[in-house]
């Protein structure tokens, strides 16, 4: 099978494993080598209590796969000096990952900030 047909099948993989899961370190380390990500995904997950990453494009080229989607969830725990709202947010992303061997050993990750602060209540549109 050709590589990148591989690393979407395993990225999907990696995906329906999180899906309403209790994300640990030990879950994660069986999909990621990537330590940063290990961080990001934890600390959201102590923001946005077992957020989602909803797929709207899956591409691939060699090593990399490059997921077009929008992060949901709801705000329960303190994001940048801002206290918990309780509010449902979702806002899109763009996040690029370089899988090795059958694990995930760097990312890259854009998001749209502005929607998520409009969606928090601390910026206005």
């Amino acid at each position: 099978m050709e590589q990148y047909r591989q690393n979407k099948e395993f990225i999907i993989r990696y995906f329906n494993a999180m899906a309403g899961a209790v994300v640990t370190r030990e879950l994660l380390e069986k999909y990621i080598a990537d330590e940063e990500l290990i961080g990001h995904i934890l600390f959201f997950e102590s923001v946005f209590p077992n957020y989602e990453i909803l797929v709207d494009e899956l591409m691939a080229e060699g090593n990399r796969v490059i997921v077009r989607g929008r992060m949901k969830g709801r705000h329960e725990g303190e994001f940048n000096g801002i206290l918990p709202t309780h509010r449902t947010v979702e806002f899109p992303l763009v996040i690029s990952y370089q899988i090795e061997n059958e694990k995930i050993v760097h990312h890259w990750l854009i998001a749209d900030s502005m929607v998520l602060m409009e969606q928090l209540g601390v910026m206005n549109k």
